[in-house]
């Protein structure tokens, strides 16, 4: 059998390169029939987990405790800023490490949570070289524990809302990409909503650049339940009440045959279905 490529990661031997075989599935959107959903069935029934403070090395090197948000989160579009805006108003200053820095002087005191990046998007700013969101290790506000992390992660665990009501879209929907292609049928032109993994090379030409990346690395898929149950809430954003149905059953009923599959042959290496090789990697070091 072929050995895995790795990805030359500056912390891990444990991430393999994200170009391998998956196993996809495409069903219609349910509630849009002129929208087709293609699911990367290989990632959705992974068993990563975000290891943030249990394991995360941090895609930068030098700020090993900033997970991935070292550079700020380029929004999706106006919707998007105006709902984390919304959300940042209600932070308090005990809450959050850089309320005063939001606040500048020179502004009259008004929210500044965002800025244009690099490609002359908007994005949220960056302070001290991290996102303005991100209350560093150390920090503890009064009467939260463990206070470090996404402030407004912390604001949806207090308020008790999920947090694709608080954070940035590329944010909450980290590890999953959705993404959409065209494709000609006939003389007509279907939309296709692709839903799977965000991968390193998901990221353009930084993402090689790096120093540890997760989502293919075996020292995250050590989850309790595969990614399509533990990022629910996110696929039914992304997806609808009707599509992650859809979704679901597929899924469960893959689950079901690689379970019989494995049993059956009482070994875990299944030529029938592709397993996502972190995952593999994972279950065997156990």
């Amino acid at each position: 059998m072929a050995t895995k490529k790795r990805v030359n990661s500056k912390f891990s031997k444990n991430e393999v390169a994200p170009n391998f075989a998956r196993d996809w599935v495409e069903f219609e959107n349910p509630a849009n029939p002129e929208e087709i959903f293609k699911c990367d069935l290989t990632w959705l029934t992974s068993y990563w987990q975000c290891i943030y403070g249990n394991g995360c090395c941090g895609i930068d090197g030098d700020k090993p405790d900033a997970g991935c948000c070292s550079d700020g989160a380029y929004y999706t579009g106006k919707e998007d800023e105006d709902r984390v805006l919304k959300a940042a108003k209600k932070l308090t200053k005990a809450q959050w490490q850089f309320y005063d820095q939001a606040r500048p002087k020179k502004s009259g005191g008004k929210l500044q949570i965002s800025e244009i990046g690099l490609d002359k998007d908007r994005k949220t700013r960056k302070v001290k070289d991290s996102c303005i969101f991100l209350n560093r290790v150390g920090y503890e506000a009064p009467g939260y524990s463990g206070s470090f992390g996404c402030v407004l992660h912390h604001l949806a665990v207090k308020d008790q809302v999920h947090f694709v009501e608080t954070k940035p879209d590329i944010c909450w929907q980290l590890p999953l990409r959705r993404s959409w292609e065209t494709r000609e049928i006939g003389d007509e032109e279907i939309t296709v909503v692709v839903i799977g993994e965000y991968t390193r090379n998901a990221w353009g030409e930084g993402g090689a650049d790096f120093d540890w990346y997760c989502t293919s690395n075996s020292e995250a898929h050590i989850g309790r339940d595969p990614v399509y149950k533990s990022s629910k809430v996110e696929l039914l954003t992304m997806m609808g009440p009707k599509g992650y149905a859809e979704l679901e059953k597929l899924c469960n009923s893959r689950m079901a045959a690689i379970s019989a599959a494995r049993k059956a042959q009482k070994k875990r290496e299944l030529p029938l279905f592709v397993i996502h090789p972190a995952t593999k990697a994972a279950q065997e070091s156990r």
